[in-house]
């Protein structure tokens, strides 16, 4: 026989011995859910626009490309801009849209197993690591920068982040106590870290354009 309970906005709905079955989430993470998946959406929506019109007329330019260094027009044009053998914002579509409708089913009280948990975990994961290299290719291979991209990029390291520490905090992820007890606490630190790195990153390769 299983129970549900609700401990800290979390609701775990646990087996006789106690273990949590299944987990949903508190409002303030659904929320974030939400918001980065819209946030993502948004940016691969746009992007996604702007490429079919660059397809269609090769002398357009995009909005947001506002100078040399700040130019979507180069990282569309780039061979890197379609990995998959289409443009990847069209990936971003699909996935940051499941992102949402879990952020939604999460405020609806919905709670997921611990397979569902760790799948989501590993989209994230992907997610995280392919923005990671597209981060690379766009400062030191193709030398632009999109802000739509970096919108999407700072949207995919927050949910990466809040999933992950989600996960280890209800066991899900094998973590010592110690790990567990800073992700209780100090979750927040390794996102700001993460696009405070990236921030860096990119404040460093262009100093020269953004002081000038």
């Amino acid at each position: 026989m299983s129970k549900t309970t609700v401990k800290d906005g979390v609701s775990l709905d646990r087996e006789r011995g106690g273990a949590p079955r299944t987990v949903g989430g508190s409002p303030a993470f659904a929320l974030l859910l939400v918001i980065t998946g819209a946030a993502g959406l948004l940016a691969a929506w746009v992007i996604t626009i702007d490429k079919f019109k660059l397809l269609e007329d090769p002398g357009f330019v995009p909005g947001c490309s506002l100078n040399p260094v700040v130019s979507c027009g180069n990282i569309m044009k780039s061979d890197q801009a379609s990995v998959f053998g289409f443009p990847n914002p069209m990936l971003g579509l699909v996935a940051y849209g499941i992102v949402i409708c879990v952020g939604v089913s999460l405020l609806a009280r919905a709670t997921f197993p611990r397979w569902y948990w760790l799948t989501f975990n590993a989209g994230t994961l992907f997610g995280v690591a392919f923005c990671t290299w597209l981060q690379f290719q766009s400062l030191y291979r193709i030398n632009s920068l999109c802000l739509w991209c970096s919108l999407a990029w700072a949207a995919t390291i927050l949910m990466f982040w809040y999933v992950t520490s989600s996960n280890i905090r209800h066991g899900f992820l094998p973590a010592p106590r110690p790990v567990k007890s800073f992700f209780g606490e100090f979750t927040w630190v390794l996102p700001v870290l993460h696009i405070g790195i990236i921030g860096m990153l990119i404040l460093t390769r262009w100093w020269e354009f953004w002081t000038s």
